[in-house]
C-alpha cells in the first residue's frame, strides 16, 4: 500500500470573517491551509474548528493515497465475493466504519481509516463486500466476512479505536 506522508499538513492560516455566521471552511491556498471562521467565535472555538478542519485536511490527503477502487476489486476477487459498483471514500461517517447500498451497489468507507493499518481497511471493505450478498449480520454474514483472515483481529483494532478519546 502506498502511504502518503507522515504529516502532510502545510501551514495554516485563519481568517476571521465578519460575513460568515456559523459555517467553517479550508482551502489550500498557494501551500496554505486557510481555514475562514466568524468573526465572533471565542479563541477556544476558533481553536477546536481549526483542529477539526486540519484533521479532515489530513484524513483526505492520506485517503487520496488508496485507491480503493483497486483494493476492493482484489479483495472481491481473492475472497470469492462480488465487486462493488462503486467505492468511495466520505467524511461524514462518524459513527460507523463504512456502509453499503446492495440494491445499487454502492460502498463507502469512513476516511478515518485511512491513517490506519492496511489490513484494517482491508477487513471493512470485505465487510462492506458481505453485505453486496448478504443485508444483515447474521451466521451467513459473517462465515463470508471471516474468509479474510485477520478479522478479529482488525475487529479488535476497531473496537479499540473507538473507545479512544477524541484528541
Amino acid at each position: 500500500m502506498t502511504r502518503a506522508p507522515a504529516n502532510p499538513t502545510p501551514p495554516v492560516v485563519v481568517i476571521r470573517s465578519a460575513r460568515r455566521k456559523k459555517t467553517v471552511s479550508a482551502r489550500l491556498v498557494d501551500g496554505e491551509l486557510v481555514v475562514r471562521v466568524p468573526a465572533g467565535l471565542g479563541r477556544r472555538r476558533e481553536s477546536e474548528l481549526v483542529s477539526d478542519m486540519v484533521a479532515k485536511f489530513e484524513r483526505r490527503h492520506r485517503s487520496e493515497a488508496v485507491d480503493l477502487d483497486v483494493r476492493a476489486s482484489t479483495l472481491a476477487r481473492r475472497h470469492g465475493l462480488r465487486s462493488p459498483t462503486s467505492i468511495r471514500w466520505v467524511s461524514n461517517q462518524s459513527g460507523r466504519w463504512g456502509s453499503c447500498t446492495p440494491s445499487t451497489g454502492d460502498i463507502r468507507i469512513s476516511d478515518r481509516l485511512a491513517g490506519m493499518p492496511g489490513w484494517v481497511l482491508d477487513y471493512v471493505i470485505v465487510h462492506e463486500l458481505a453485505h453486496l450478498d448478504v443485508a444483515g449480520h447474521g451466521p451467513e454474514f459473517w462465515a463470508i466476512v471471516h474468509r479474510y483472515p485477520r478479522t478479529e483481529r482488525a475487529r479488535g483494532y476497531l473496537i479499540a479505536k473507538a473507545m479512544e478519546p477524541d484528541d
